[in-house]
């Protein structure tokens, strides 16, 4: 079974790409991490957990909710996460999760993805950069799909000490004193339709008087600013300028010519071995 969490889009792609590829069913854990439930998760098939990179590893909030969840039948578990291009230590964890479920860790990889994160001081991309981002992610997925088919073992890179020595006591510090709502603001564009507020995965806004209000347990995961159905909302003067991102913006690149493409050149991979 593919679990999954997903803020704007990119996890659920790779989650459902590789489910489908995979013959497998798919779960999203938004609901079950909002509503703080740990029942049961079984699967016969191995459990593949896909995950944004937040801070140089997967969220904290999620990796806390996989590490209580019961999950039970296969005892096999893969890790994919997604970044905008470094993964950090999410595979180091990923293993130590696995460990502490004494589960069989088949391995992680990354898959790099457009950046979500606009409120960050790297430039937004340009349409052709979330173009060649997308259409590399197809590859890997098929490449990942391929594999866990097969029930081989993923091989990823090698995350040197000094990553850990610097990412274990950083991240909780970053989190707590970075990771502030205080500037998130809607426009007169809001119609309060508490969307925001249904794709927050912390339950860190309501809606009063028709309108979001934000406290103070922020992950700066990106899901009200990328769901806005009216682009009302908005991080200070940052996101007015740099817009936002949502995957299903930009899901028309992957074409039938481009999806054609991918899969030529996975047929190609198999044949030669």
């Amino acid at each position: 079974m593919i679990l999954y969490f997903s803020a704007t889009g990119n996890t659920e792609f790779l989650a459902k790409e590789i489910a489908e590829k995979t013959g497998d069913e798919c779960l999203n854990l938004l609901e079950r991490i909002k509503n703080k439930d740990y029942s049961e998760i079984r699967s016969d098939k191995p459990f593949v957990i896909c995950a944004p990179v937040y801070v140089c590893e997967m969220p904290r909030f999620f990796s806390n909710y996989i590490k209580k969840v019961p999950l039970k039948g296969s005892r096999d578990v893969y890790f994919i996460v997604n970044s905008a291009g470094y993964g950090g230590i999410s595979g180091y964890l990923a293993k130590k999760i696995a460990r502490h479920k004494k589960l069989c860790f088949k391995g992680y990889n990354e898959i790099v993805m457009p950046r979500n994160y606009f409120i960050s001081h790297y430039p937004v991309q340009t349409k052709d950069e979330i173009k060649e981002r997308l259409v590399n992610a197809c590859e890997k997925v098929n490449e990942i799909a391929d594999k866990i088919k097969k029930g081989e073992k993923l091989q990823s890179r090698y995350i040197f000490l000094f990553e850990k020595i610097i990412t274990i006591p950083f991240n909780p510090v970053w989190s707590k004193y970075k990771m502030k709502a205080k500037d998130f603001f809607t426009t007169d564009s809001c119609i309060g339709c508490g969307k925001c507020a249904r794709v927050c995965p912390l339950n860190n806004i309501i809606i009063k008087d028709k309108k979001p209000v934000w406290g103070d347990n922020c992950t700066h995961c990106m899901a009200c600013i990328g769901n806005c159905p009216k682009d009302a909302v908005f991080y200070g003067t940052v996101t007015r300028e740099k817009g936002k991102y949502n995957f299903n913006d930009y899901k028309y690149m992957l074409n039938e010519k481009t999806s054609s493409a991918v899969k030529n050149k996975d047929h190609q991979r198999r044949k030669n071995g």
